[in-house]
């Protein structure tokens, strides 16, 4: 197993550098194509009175225009930043970034972005939505933390729930986790079972024969499990967290709060999710 296209998406502000560090080197670990993407749009002009239609559109039209300067710019950097390192792609969309993204991300065996205001969704005709991405993609994400420019993978922590999105999760990070020296699969639940021991187990049995070898935690706890399952990364001071996303409904995660919302609020954390 390993990722042979990367599709890195870049926000059209603030500095790419940090991000784009992160996918050529992933690149080169999987001599893998890496696919530069940036989409934005602008938003329609509210007008109430006829006559000011015509000005709105123009408004709007200039707008558009400075976002297409500003792909061009943004394709500068990402070449210069490369610089022949590894094969590359470009591909800019002026429109709805998780629109455009999502149907972009047939193109790739792996998603790299970013989420500095973790689960919040920023200005959503600049910034792509992390957990739509998700939701969305097909693909597995990895959301690099916070101002990172590597992708460290020595400490790798499975953040275990028997769900679909978590299986797929596990199997979709194979590649980085053959390249960790700990892999840990943590479970935290209040009422731990025969269930969640066989579904650990099992999944430390999957893993070894990738020849990955993963030991095993079982956390029984009273508080919240969201927090708990944070404060364990941090004690180990995990550097890749891979997890399911959205095993809940989403609605349910935003009003009330859950694992996947927690874990892109933690923006120092690189996180690998899928669904």
């Amino acid at each position: 197993m390993s990722y042979k296209s990367i599709l890195l998406n870049l926000g059209i502000d603030g500095s790419i550098e940090p991000l784009t560090r992160i996918a050529i080197d992933l690149a080169k670990r999987f001599d893998a194509r890496l696919i530069g993407f940036c989409g934005a749009d602008a938003p329609l002009p509210v007008t109430m009175a006829p006559e000011g239609a015509a000005v709105a559109a123009e408004i709007w039209e200039q707008s558009r225009d400075e976002i297409r300067q500003r792909l061009k710019d943004r394709r500068g950097e990402f070449d210069s930043l490369v610089a022949g390192a590894v094969k590359t792609d470009w591909r800019g969309a002026i429109e709805s970034p998780d629109h455009a993204l999502a149907r972009n991300s047939r193109l790739a065996d792996l998603i790299v972005t970013s989420a500095p205001q973790g689960a919040s969704t920023g200005d959503s005709y600049r910034t792509a939505d992390p957990g739509s991405l998700v939701l969305r993609a097909g693909r597995p994400v990895l959301v690099a933390a916070d101002g990172a420019t590597a992708l460290p993978t020595g400490k790798v922590v499975i953040a275990w729930k028997d769900t679909r999105e978590a299986r797929r999760a596990v199997a979709d990070a194979v590649p980085l986790m053959t390249m960790a020296n700990e892999v840990t699969i943590v479970a935290v639940d209040h009422n731990p079972d025969d269930w969640i021991r066989d579904g650990v187990k099992d999944t430390a049995s999957f893993l070894a024969g990738h020849g990955i070898r993963a030991r095993t935690e079982i956390i029984k706890t009273d508080d919240d499990e969201a927090n708990r399952l944070i404060d364990f990364l941090a004690s180990v001071s995990a550097e890749l967290v891979v997890s399911g996303a959205y095993g809940h409904s989403r609605v349910r995660e935003w009003v009330f709060g859950g694992v996947t919302r927690s874990l892109l609020d933690e923006v120092w954390l690189n996180r690998l999710m899928s669904s």
